[in-house]
């Protein structure tokens, strides 16, 4: 029997055993990550455009360097999660103390781009990102962005081929015509653990992420990176490209 989303033990997801196992010490993949996108970002945004545009990070999670690499092109940033210990990390990390250093290496590799080497980091984070709990399945396509991220969230929620597909599409109805974006998956994952709990996934490759993406996305980017950071997977796979015109049925 495959384990849904709703079966999974998220309220009890430990952030700071997650940050500590994939964050605390940067990986080079997740640094390999940051760079393509913020030459994506980069080339889809001329330096100096004004700070007018909505982004969202769809399942943030403990991870911030999605949300870092929306700072200089919005002004507003919307983290959304599901498991109220990850709400309970992120709103610790916008709030105005400043997030945690672990994020600064991420920072380092964004700030080699001039559009993001003038923003100062901690304080645009408090000021412009708010979190709130949502799940991405319940997203119903009324609200929108202009710029978009979700990455590990669909593969790595549910077992079901029907819940991975619904959580692309989700997400994909949820940013405006023309808004750049950026997922990651793992590659044939067979789930993980974070702590004490085991949480489940969807097996994905290229073939099913580009098939996933494709009819919502124009100038699709599939980047297949063959890093391994734990058992049980089989790499990387980062997509970046733009929300076409198609209707997403939600």
């Amino acid at each position: 029997m495959m384990d849904r989303n709703a079966d999974a033990p998220w309220s009890k997801f430990d952030p700071e055993a997650y940050v500590d196992a994939n964050y605390r010490s940067p990986l080079e993949v997740d640094l390999l990550i940051v760079r393509l996108m913020r030459d994506y970002f980069g080339k889809c945004f001329t330096d100096g455009v004004p700070r007018t545009g909505r982004g969202v990070d769809v399942g943030a999670g403990a991870n911030l360097y999605p949300a870092l690499s929306m700072l200089p092109w919005c002004e507003k940033v919307l983290l959304l999660e599901y498991a109220q210990p990850n709400v309970e990390y992120l709103e610790k990390q916008a709030s105005p103390a400043g997030f945690d250093t672990v994020w600064d290496p991420f920072w380092d590799q964004l700030r080699e781009h001039p559009g993001y080497a003038a923003v100062e980091p901690r304080g645009r984070f408090g000021e412009i990102v708010r979190v709130e709990r949502a799940n991405l399945l319940d997203l119903d396509g009324q609200r929108r962005w202009d710029i978009g991220t979700m990455f590990f969230v669909a593969d790595s929620m549910s077992e079901c081929p029907d819940e991975f597909r619904r959580g692309v599409i989700c997400f994909m109805g949820a940013l405006n015509e023309g808004a750049p974006f950026a997922t990651a998956f793992m590659k044939e994952s067979v789930g993980y653990q974070v702590g004490d709990h085991h949480y489940p996934a969807y097996r994905v490759n290229e073939e099913r992420v580009r098939d996933s993406l494709a009819d919502w996305a124009d100038d699709l980017e599939i980047h297949d990176l063959h890093h391994m950071v734990r058992e049980g997977h089989e790499g990387i796979i980062l997509a970046l490209g733009r929300r076409n015109s198609a209707i997403a049925d939600t």
